[in-house]
Parts: C-alpha cells; structure tokens; sequence
C-alpha cells in the first residue's frame, strides 16, 4: 500500500487561519469527489470554523478520563477504520493524554501515513523544535508541546498561512481569536506588534531555508552541478587589501537590482597562515559586509581561484565579484596569468565581475622573492654556492682527463642540489647559472672561452636550471610546512601553558599577559581596565612599559571581536556596562600571521574578564544571600518556637485573671509555675537571639581574664542541675587556668553538656574532661549517643539547624552556632570529633593563660 502524502498548514502565531485554510481545503476536496473526514479540529469557539466543521464528516473522538477530568482526543483506531482518503488533523505538535497509544499527535499522523491515508494538519511556527528556545527569547513563553523538525521536514507539502501582525491583533480585538476576558492580556504580551512582526519573519525565513535544502537535494538527487538564478547571489572575494569596501558596495548593488538578492563576502587563507592579510582592514570589512546585509565567511585554500569558484557553487551563487589585479604588467608577465583570469576559466555558468579600483594596476616593479625560506638560509645558499664552486672548479681541474666530462658534469649538478636544499630557489637558480658557465669555462673545448659550440652544452645549462627549481621548489613547501607545522606546536604549548597555569591556581589575567608578552617576544604587555566611576585601573602586567615604544591596543570584550587590530577601547561587556578594557602591546609590530594567535588569547582574556565579574558580582551577593537566609531563619523561629512559650504564659495569665473561674491553691500555683517557665524560657530564646545577632555583626562584647576550669566548669553544672551521678568529671589536677571570658564560656558548657545529657543513653554517662597541650586548653564533652554524620559536622554550627525539625523542646537551632561564635571571640576553636565506639565528642580549645596576662 502507498504512503499517504502529508500536507501541512504552517502558521507564525494563534489566529492566523491555519485551521480555516485547512478545513477550505478538505471542502475544495470534498467538492473534487474526494473522501475527507474531519479526524479532529479544535474550533475554540470560532463560529466560522465551527460552520465549516458541519460541512464535512466527522469522526467522533475518543474520551479519557485524567485526574477526574474528561478529556477528548483523536480516535486513531476509527480513523483508521473508516479509512477515507483525506483525514483532517488539526495541532500536529499536541501531546495526547496519558493513557493513548502514541504520546504526540504527530505519531498519530505518522501511522495514518503508514496506512495510505493523505493528512493535512496544521502547526506553528514555535512549535518547532529547533525555533523553540528562539521563540522563547522573542516572546518570553516556553513552549513545551513540540515537534520534531525531521517530522516536518519529511511532509510533502508545506503552506505558509501569513496575516499580517496588524491585521492579527485587529481579529484579536474584534474576539475572533480568543474570548473577550482573554484579549487585552494576550495583546500586551505574547500579541505585541514586536513579537508577531518577529514570529512572521522567523516563519517566512524558516520555510525559505526549507525551499533552499529542498531544491539542493533536487539537484543533488538528478546529478544537476550548474547554477540555477533562483534569485540573485553575489559572492564577494576579499583578499585583506583597501579595495574591499570597493567591491562590497559594487556587490551589494548587483545584489540589490533582484527581489530577494543575497550577498556573501569569502576571504581565502592558505592552510599554513603564512599568507599575508590585515586583520584590521578585515574586519573593517566585515563589519561592512553585516551593514549591507550580507555575511562573511572564510575558506581556507592554497589555491584561491579554486576555494573562490567552489566557494560559490556550494553557495549556489549567480555573481562572482573579484577586483582588478594590484599586480605590475611586470609581475604578471613573469609569473603568468593571475586569479582573474584564472577565475573567468573555472566559473563556468557564474557571471564573474572584475571591478577597478584606485590600487590596481601597481607600480613597476618585480615581484618579491618570498618563500618559506628565512632570510638567513637563503645568505647561506648564496655563500655554498660562491665557496663551493671555486672549490669544486679547483679539485675538479686538478684530476681532469678525457674521460672524466661525466663526473664533472654531475658533480657540478651535485653542488646546484645542496644549494637548493640550504637556500632555495635563488641561490640554485644562481648556482646552476654559475655551474654552467665554470663547465663551459674549465671543461669544454675550446677551453677558457665562453662559447657554446654544441647544442648539448647549452642542454646542460637548461638542465641545470630546471632541476635548481625542482628541488628548490619541494625544499620550499617543505619549510612551509615546517614552519607551519612549528607555529601550530608553538600556539599549542602557549595554550596549554596558559590553560595549566590557570588550572594550578594561577592568576588567569596575569598568566595570559605574561604568556602573550613572551609568545611575541614583546617589551611590555598589560590589560588596562577603565571605568567610568574610577580612573585608569592596570589589572595586569607584565614587563616594563616604555612610552617611547610602538603600543598597539587591542580591544578586550565580546563587542570589540569584529575590531581586532583597532587602535582604540570599545566598551567590553565582559567588564560591565561601562567599563572598557584594552590589551596594550608594547615594542615590535606584530605580523600578520601573529594575528591568529592573539585572537585566541584575547577570546581567553575575555572569558577571565567574564569569570572575574562573575565571580565579583556573586562574592558581593553571598553575603547578602547569607543574611536573608539568616532573617528569613530568624522569621520562621519566631514564628515557630517563640509561640509557644508566648501562648502557654498567655493562658496561665487569662486563666489567673477569670473571676468567674474557682482556683484552688494548688492550681493557682501550678499556672503560675507555668507563666514563669514560659517567661523564662521566653526570654532564654530572646537572649540567644540577641547573642547570635551580635556574634554575626562583630559586636560581641569579650572580657578575656585568667580562669580556672573548676570555676566555669561547677556553675555550670548548677545551672544545668546536673550532678555527679549525671555527668562523669575528668577536670585533671594540673590544667593551668584559661584566658578566657568566664560568663561566656560557662554558656557554652551549658550548651555542649546539655546536648550531651539530650542524646545519651541511659547506662552512659557524658563525660567532661580537661587537658593541656602546647599552650592550650582542651575542654572536651564526650557522650556515646547517635553522634553526627561526618557530612553534617559542619552544617550543625550554622543557625537555625537542629538535628530534628519536629523537637520542639530543642529551642530555635541556635545553641552550636552561638557556642562556636562565643568560642572564635574568646581566640579559641570548637570543633565536633567521633567519639572512639560510638558518639559525638564536643573540643572547646582555649588559649592558657600566661604569668603577663594576670
């Protein structure tokens, strides 16, 4: 059986009239004697669509019962049996209820499909999922029903329903969209003119990238390499010279002569980074290109007239727009035709344009001899080549006899390679000529004449030159990729370099400045800073500046990515909205081919500068965070544990003050025995909140004096009363005396022994000990109960944390907090330990006090 054939109705928001256009349709089809069935149509109480609906057959759904709530869905199974030839499938991206057979409605097309039923369906444009995050930046609504973009990607037929946004939100005001409670919110937010006018345009270009890819596979599919003018694209190559902007704007007026005319801008590189081009001007450019409307992009080809004529047909263009050569007739009679000819020769069916400008045509001049060949060995060539053949010329003579014409021959040839291997092209050129005419000279009869007698004696020389620029030739590309091959290592170790420095805990900003300072070999290189609220800020350095020095200043921030080169600051949104930071080169210019490096380093200082904001900003909200935690804290204890002493001593005291009520004695006194606990206890947890208060503001008031364990130690069993049944002393006969705030300390013993009696067993007493050790005093509070997971030891010292929420006799969770603040503003530490077998062992540290400080 046949697929079924797909047809969907796309929209760029609600309200469009997808669903009319779709239900217009069946009735066109209807009336053509096709068999169409309404499979399902949400109407939204739209009576247009609601009386096209009664004009075809519909499928009665199927219903679901969800949470209580009966829901209707498409009944997949008596479609299928009905069969007909065309099924109407409104919302294509819906989720169907739990419980159905597929999950998305889209499943439920495909299996229509499958049975070679035609489907036409409608869906919107955010409903697909490759737009979805888009969709939500324009309008601030997340989408959660999607569709797959393959799904609709496979549909034999897509139709763009377009209404213009004005004429959208008059159908919305007039209540044909949504009901009239609904209209002014949905015009104020997902239905402002903004957002529609974006949501159309992502519609219109989404479905005009679908006709692009759809007509590519054609040609792809029927083997078809030529160029069809679909509509107008103008490829513009730029080489990194002045005469860019030249062509861009020639360009963009050929691009703008045809409706729709697109405008590409492509810069050729050679795969070893050695050809040169200013990044300045090129970016200039770019930015240029983004103004006209077009886009750049950079291919990478050692042979541009190829990368620009495969450039544009892979970009299907129809205009080729290249300059005039800045080459002399000089240079371009020695060293052929150049990249216009060559690009005429290749373009085939594309119209190329060769544009004039003020640099072409050059001065007269020879080309320059450059090669991948450093100035030195090319020295060296010349000096083999000027040694080696007197030298050669003098043993040669010196064993010469009739038959030794052969060896002289390749000995010389001997010498014109090893020239060719040390210098290049020019010395061998130079050699071989030198060779020729020492053979001819020493070695050939007549001898000491130049005269060519014989037609091989000029063959020699010929041959002599030719393999001079082979092997000089392949020595060439061979030190090109050399060197290429060194500066990717080089690039590749500064990276890592920068990336392990940055890793090992160094400073990020200072690690790339000094590594940029040695990768260029530079005087100086520092990153300034400037804000608008403080002056000049150096954030790093490295090396000394010295004014007198060339500077160059590269702009640091995602803003200023299209001006690398540039000599001045733009505003750099990594350092915050007004603040500009800028990378100061100090000493040699830095070449073209420096330029890729650098670019990397500044996208890294750019994320340092980001981390450091980032980091910044947060650092300047933790506390901030740390003190609505603690108020919040602080409202829901109040709220919580201060109730009930305020409730049971609010009762005692009504009840005491009902005259109508007989009290005897005994009650009397047990209610108020009740008002004083309550009272009490009330202001214990008042007093704590006070405290703790205090220890978070610095403001603790500490009197550090001499004192002896016994003397905090028994009061504070008395206040606890705890006697020597309850709690195991082990206090030691020679613990010197503490320099220590008594009252405080004897709060924190009642904290820590109290916990301890709390969470101790029966038969096992808690023990409080005393000890002595390199100056300090130990206090500790051992118990053999639960103890405190190894995770939580550190959690327990902050506020408000109780081992349990529903303890309500444990107070407002901030004993441990208060104890380890007391603690740290007498000088010493509080620190929880495990107990050996089984328990919590609380440390109090304290300094021991010194003859001076009595």
């Amino acid at each position: 059986m046949p697929r079924g054939r797909l047809r969907v109705m796309l929209g760029a928001a609600p309200g469009v009239g997808k669903t009319f256009a779709m239900l217009e349709e069946g009735e066109r089809l209807r009336a053509l004697g096709k068999d169409v069935v309404v499979a399902i149509v949400e109407t939204h109480d739209r009576a247009a669509t609601a009386a096209l609906v009664d004009t075809l057959e519909v499928v009665a759904r199927r219903s679901v019962d969800h949470r209580g709530v009966t829901l209707t869905e498409l009944d997949l199974d008596a479609v299928l049996r009905r069969d007909p030839s065309v099924a109407l499938v409104d919302e294509l991206a819906h989720t169907n209820a739990p419980g159905s057979e597929h999950e998305k409605r889209w499943q439920d097309v495909e299996t229509l499909l499958e049975a070679g039923i035609d489907v036409i369906s409608t869906v919107n444009i955010q409903h697909i999922e490759s737009l979805n995050d888009v969709v939500e930046q324009i309008t601030g609504v997340p989408q959660r029903e999607t569709i797959p973009d393959a799904v609709l990607r496979r549909a034999d037929r897509i139709e763009l329903v377009d209404l213009a946004p004005q004429a959208l939100r008059d159908r919305l005001a007039d209540g044909l969209v949504y009901p009239a409670a609904r209209v002014d919110a949905a015009l104020s937010n997902y239905f402002r003119l903004g957002n529609l006018t974006a949501l159309r345009e992502l519609a219109l270009l989404w479905l005009a990238d679908e006709v692009d890819n759809a007509l590519l596979q054609y040609r792809a599919e029927h083997g078809i390499a030529g160029t069809w003018e679909a509509r107008e694209r103008v490829v513009v190559a730029l080489t990194g010279g002045p005469e860019g902007e030249t062509l861009l704007r020639r360009g963009a007026r050929i691009a703008a002569r045809s409706a729709g005319g697109e405008l590409l801008a492509v810069h050729v590189t050679s795969q070893d980074g050695l050809r040169e081009a200013e990044p300045g001007v090129l970016a200039a450019q770019r930015a240029l290109v983004e103004q006209l409307g077009g886009s750049y992009h950079q291919v990478v080809g050692d042979d541009i007239p190829r990368a620009l004529v495969e450039f544009a047909r892979g970009e299907s263009a129809t205009q080729l727009v290249i300059g005039v050569s800045r080459r002399s007739r000089l240079a371009a009679l020695l060293t052929g035709p150049g990249i216009g000819a060559t690009v005429i020769r290749e373009s085939g069916d594309i119209d190329v344009h060769i544009v004039s400008h003020a640099r072409a045509g050059g001065r007269f001049s020879l080309p320059r001899p450059r090669g991948g060949l450093t100035v030195r060995r090319r020295v060296y060539g010349f000096a083999l080549a000027l040694i080696g053949g007197p030298l050669l010329t003098l043993l040669l003579t010196s064993v010469r006899s009739g038959e030794s014409m052969t060896a002289d021959v390749l000995s010389y040839q001997l010498l014109v390679v090893l020239v060719a291997l040390v210098g290049g092209i020019w010395p061998a050129l130079f050699a071989a000529l030198l060779s020729g005419l020492t053979l001819d000279f020493f070695f050939v009869d007549p001898l000491y004449t130049i005269t060519v007698g014989e037609p091989l004696h000029l063959l020699a020389l010929i041959l002599f030159v030719v393999i001079a620029a082979l092997v000089s030739l392949v020595v060439d590309q061979a030190a090109r990729r050399s060197r290429a091959a060194i500066r990717a290592a080089a690039e590749a170790e500064l990276l890592a370099t920068v990336a392990g420095g940055v890793i090992r805990g160094e400073d990020a900003l200072q690690a790339l400045v000094a590594r940029t300072r040695e990768a260029f070999g530079l005087s100086a290189v520092r990153l300034v800073v400037t804000g608008q609220e403080r002056a000049e800020s150096i954030v790093a350095e490295d090396g000394e500046a010295d004014a007198s020095q060339p500077v160059q200043r590269i702009p640091v921030g995602p803003a200023a990515g299209d001006e690398r080169g540039a000599t001045t600051g733009r505003t750099s949104p990594s350092s915050g909205p007004h603040e500009i930071a800028t990378l100061e080169l100090y000493g040699r210019d830095l070449e073209a081919s420096d330029r890729r490096l650098l670019s990397a380093i500044v996208a890294q200082l750019e994320a340092a500068l980001e981390h450091r904001r980032l980091t910044a900003t947060a650092a300047e909200l933790a506390p901030l965070a740390e003190a609505d935690r603690v108020r919040s804290a602080l409202l829901a204890a109040v709220g919580h544990d201060l109730r009930r002493p305020l409730a049971a001593a609010t009762a005692a005291v009504t009840t005491l003050r009902q005259s109508d009520l007989a009290l005897g004695d005994d009650d009397r006194e047990a209610l108020l025995e009740t008002a004083e606990d309550s009272l009490h206890g009330l202001a214990s947890l008042v007093t704590d909140l006070l405290d703790a208060s205090r220890v978070q503001a610095g403001a603790l008031a500490v009197s550090l004096a001499p004192t002896e364990v016994d003397d905090v130690v028994l009061p504070a069993l008395d206040e606890l009363g705890a006697g020597p049944g309850d709690v195991e002393l082990d206090l030691g006969a020679h613990v010197p005396p503490m320099l220590t705030d008594g009252v405080l300390l004897q709060r924190v013993i009642v904290n820590l022994l109290g916990n301890a009696l709390r969470y101790s067993p029966p038969d096992a007493r808690p023990v409080l000990s005393a000890s002595e050790f390199a100056g300090t005093v130990e206090l500790r509070v051992i118990d053999r109960g639960p103890g405190i997971p190894a995770e939580r030891r550190e959690a327990v010292f902050a506020p408000f944390q109780r081992l349990s929420d529903t303890d309500n006799e444990a107070g407002i969770g901030l004993g441990l907090a208060l104890s380890k603040g007391f603690v740290e503003g007498m000088g010493g530490t509080l620190e929880a330990e495990d107990t050996p077998g089984g328990g919590l062992t609380m440390v109090v540290s304290l300094p021991a006090a010194r003859e001076a400080d009595a």
